[in-house]
């Protein structure tokens, strides 16, 4: 399920279909001032998030009606401002151009059969969040591109970025998973972490847990690490020192919203944290 950092020369890192996560596709391309790339995926609705850089993005469109979102991506690193993206819709290929003297551009697909109109996210559209607490190591933030109320409609496609508050750190806690389609208690969905950290030789955990295991699978994440979750419960943590980042690519099997289903409180007595209640109530 982990997939090593390496130098993916713009080939899909989760291509269509895959064997563990089939509804989710994932890309990075990297490019140089005034290269061009074109992503086209069939029968995936896509996302193109600037990790750095700016592009010039032209959704292409069956029929030859086009339409260009100049100016995407004002930031030198994850780490820097607010992230923009651009929905491209099944049926569509994107065409784009960097215009900055590099750019690092995450590609996020969900498996999807309608075309929807293209459109664009500017910084003001970001729709930020914090959960957990200082005291248990908890506190994230997160900032949703493709949420549950993105500008414009969207099929199955959630794209967020989630940030460690502070250096060290879980995220993804209390432990949940969303691999059942049981509405309203769960949906299924896949998903895709790609993590960075800062400074950029730091590490983490993932943890990946079945349902009615006792003990799970833990993977040494570096920076650049991509990790497929298919299923079970997923927490992971940054090592102390070292602020984590990881862009998330959630797919759904259907377009209900995204529903998770906690780890019930005995199995790690995490009934004993203070404000556990109060967490995952703000998850539900």
């Amino acid at each position: 399920m982990h997939i090593p950092p390496h130098e993916n020369n713009n080939v899909p890192i989760v291509g269509p279909d895959d064997a563990n996560v089939p509804l989710a596709y994932f890309n990075i391309v990297k490019l140089n001032k005034d290269e061009t790339f074109v992503s086209a995926v069939a029968g995936y609705e896509t996302c193109l998030v600037p990790a750095h850089g700016t592009i010039d993005v032209t959704v292409e469109r069956p029929g030859g009606q086009n339409v260009s979102f100049d100016g995407v991506g004002e930031r030198a690193s994850v780490w820097d401002k607010e992230p923009s993206a651009v929905y491209v819709p099944v049926g569509s290929s994107a065409r784009f151009v960097c215009r900055s003297a590099n750019a690092e551009i995450f590609v996020a697909g969900a498996r999807f059969d309608e075309a929807f109109e293209p459109f664009v996210v500017r910084p003001a559209h970001i729709d930020p969040v914090q959960y957990g607490s200082d005291d248990t190591k908890t506190h994230r933030k997160i900032k949703h591109i493709l949420g549950q109320k993105p500008p414009g409609k969207v099929g199955r496609l959630l794209v967020s970025e989630l940030f460690t508050v502070g250096a060290g750190g879980w995220s993804g806690f209390p432990p949940h998973k969303h691999d059942s389609d049981r509405f309203p208690s769960e949906t299924r969905h896949n998903e895709i972490y790609n993590f960075r950290f800062r400074p950029d030789h730091g590490f983490g955990l993932q943890l990946l847990q079945a349902e009615g295991s006792t003990v799970g699978q833990a993977y040494h994440v570096l920076n650049a690490s991509t990790l497929k979750i298919e299923g079970g419960y997923h927490p992971c943590v940054a090592a102390p020192g070292y602020e984590m980042y990881y862009f998330t690519i959630l797919a759904g099997l259907s377009r209900r919203p995204l529903t998770q289903f906690f780890q019930p409180a005995h199995a790690y007595q995490i009934e004993t944290i203070p404000g556990i209640k109060d967490m995952i109530a703000k998850f539900k």
